[in-house]
């Protein structure tokens, strides 16, 4: 599996505080091991076809799609809750 970043994703990240941008690159290497590494416990999004979240930290997660042999990162943020 390979990762794709998209713009709106690296805008995201740029803005993100360095630890978070830290605990999302570990967990980017986790997801290219396995998707359903414990760490990260991701899950198709409820309300949006074919959008994965996963943990980044506690109160941050990430979004993504699957193409293929590719993960599209598309966006991470502070979790909603």
């Amino acid at each position: 599996m390979r990762v794709h970043y998209s713009e709106s994703f690296l805008k995201s990240y740029a803005s993100a505080p360095k630890e978070i941008k830290k605990a999302l690159d570990k967990q980017v290497s986790f997801l290219l091991l396995d998707l359903r590494h414990k760490s990260f416990q991701a899950k198709k999004h409820k309300s949006f076809k074919g959008i994965w979240q996963a943990r980044v930290t506690k109160s941050w997660r990430f979004y993504f799609n699957i193409q293929g042999d590719t993960y599209h990162l598309i966006n991470i943020m502070p979790h909603p809750k």
